[in-house]
């Protein structure tokens, strides 16, 4: 490829500055560094590890999937259609693997400072052994050695798993999901441990695409009268007994706010019936999320799974780019989002429960310290789940920790998840989780705060054992 052949990863990156500091930190990540990865939360393709197929080509792995990368991109101008982002219409978009590359390589500068420049660095270098920073000068060469190692064996889905040290990993499934490729990993006999998580959002949010036409799909999969509210949510313990039969341990909800209900079951009921019939206000669509949150805890309640809240995303903010390509393309923006008043209703009926999981997620990070935790500080059921999509971030892991440490301290919290669909990124991520982690429990010591036979059982804790614990995997 010419040019100096240097790493592109500082061994000692994202350590502290200061000598002591930095030298702790670096001692306390050699015992974590190679943990397996537990990866309880996730966006990954199901069908990747039951077919166990080449990944197509390095635009196909690294740039047209990626919403991290094209919404940079975007923002300074290339054409979604440019870098093969499908269009909802079916319309004709680059579908040159070689030309999509280049376009990325062209405008690699873009991700200077990111995290995703991190994570793309440490698979460029650590999976395929590229040594030289991305440029337009290259990105032929490099594509050609990313290309021609996708080709064999060593690069599929199944023994990248293994390279990785995925002990876990868990998918994100619709309600509908047939769940196919979950049945075909099981019955492959492989060893790797691929489980689904239930994200019912399209039966449960009545401002979801089709609905009312979801729930009638839901009656005819269940064999249960949609129509009625006990049908209804005797639909969903069937389905999630199916998802638990594959081995799922979580249900997730990604929903706009926060809010949570505990209405009587006739009022429930008769909010069921309004938006099922589609004539119904966007509070009254709120609501009715909110009690579903309530109804799904109460059925983890009996069937032990943990229930995760990710809230506080407004989401497909471009009305233009949503008709053009769909949803999740990287228009979905943070909004305030309000826990205290919203989250009442749920922790007063189950908050208590200390048999009961309730894994909180934010986009609103003022609500950190004044009020998440706090919350985890005090109820059993609660634990806050780590710095989250456009925070996933050192920086943001950092703010994380120093917000949140004070008051609900580290076991309130569940270590790490990586929450992708860039398969490639997942030990990038957890190495960043990681290596910030020691960085602040060595900043504690050197502080005075922590001892340090103390922070290297801490680091082991955040790396791993909290994660297996929090989703009971």
């Amino acid at each position: 490829m010419g040019g100096k052949q240097v790493p592109l990863l500082d061994p000692d990156r994202l350590f502290p500055v200061e000598p002591s500091a930095r030298s702790l930190a670096r001692a306390l990540f050699e015992t974590v560094e190679h943990l397996p990865i537990v990866s309880p939360h996730g966006h990954t393709d199901p069908r990747w590890y039951a077919t166990d197929a080449a990944f197509p080509d390095p635009a196909q792995l690294f740039v047209t999937p990626d919403h991290y990368v094209f919404r940079m991109l975007c923002s300074q101008g290339v054409a979604l259609e440019d870098l093969g982002v499908p269009r909802a219409d079916g319309g004709p978009v680059e579908t040159d693997g070689r030309k999509i590359w280049r376009l990325f390589a062209q405008n690699y500068h873009l991700f200077r400072g990111t995290p995703s420049r991190l994570w793309l660095d440490h698979a460029f270098e650590t999976v395929f052994g590229i040594e030289e920073r991305l440029s337009a000068a290259n990105a032929d060469a490099i594509y050609d050695q990313i290309d021609a190692a996708l080709q064999t064996p060593d690069f599929r889905p199944r023994a990248l798993y293994d390279r990785f040290n995925i002990e876990v990993i868990s998918t994100t499934d619709g309600a509908l999901d047939d769940l196919e490729s979950h049945r075909q990993i099981r019955d492959s006999g492989w060893h790797g441990r691929v489980i689904p998580a239930y994200r019912p959002d399209a039966v449960v949010d009545p401002e979801f695409p089709g609905f009312a036409a979801n729930v009638a799909r839901l009656g005819a999969m269940t064999g249960e009268d949609c129509h009625t509210w006990t049908g209804y949510l005797a639909a969903h313990r069937q389905r999630r007994a199916a998802f638990k039969a594959l081995g799922c341990t979580s249900s997730d909800h990604g929903h706009a706010t926060a809010r949570t209900e505990d209405l009587p079951q006739a009022e429930a009921a008769a909010l069921f019936a309004r938006v099922l019939s589609g004539d119904f206000t966007a509070d009254e669509a709120d609501a009715f999320r909110g009690q579903m949150l309530t109804e799904m805890a109460r059925m983890s309640l009996d069937d032990g799974l943990v229930l995760q809240i990710h809230p506080g995303s407004r989401r497909n903010h471009s009305a233009g780019v949503m008709a053009r390509f769909g949803r999740d393309k990287g228009f979905d923006i943070p909004g305030r989002t309000d826990y205290v008043a919203a989250l009442r209703p749920l922790l007063n009926a189950v908050g208590m429960e200390p048999g009961l999981t309730i894994i909180l997620f934010t986009l609103d990070e003022t609500a950190y310290a004044r009020e998440l935790a706090p919350l985890a500080g005090a109820y059993p059921a609660l634990r806050l789940g780590p710095a989250w999509w456009f925070f996933d971030s050192p920086e943001g892991m950092r703010r994380f920790r120093e917000a949140t440490t004070e008051t609900a301290g580290f076991y309130n919290t569940v270590g790490f998840n990586d929450d992708t669909r860039a398969y490639l990124s997942i030990p990038a991520r957890h190495d960043v989780a990681r290596r910030v982690d020691c960085a602040y429990l060595a900043h504690l010591v050197r502080t005075g705060r922590l001892d340090e036979d103390e922070a290297f059982d801490v680091a082991h804790d955040l790396a791993y054992r909290l994660a297996k614990q929090a989703y009971r995997l």
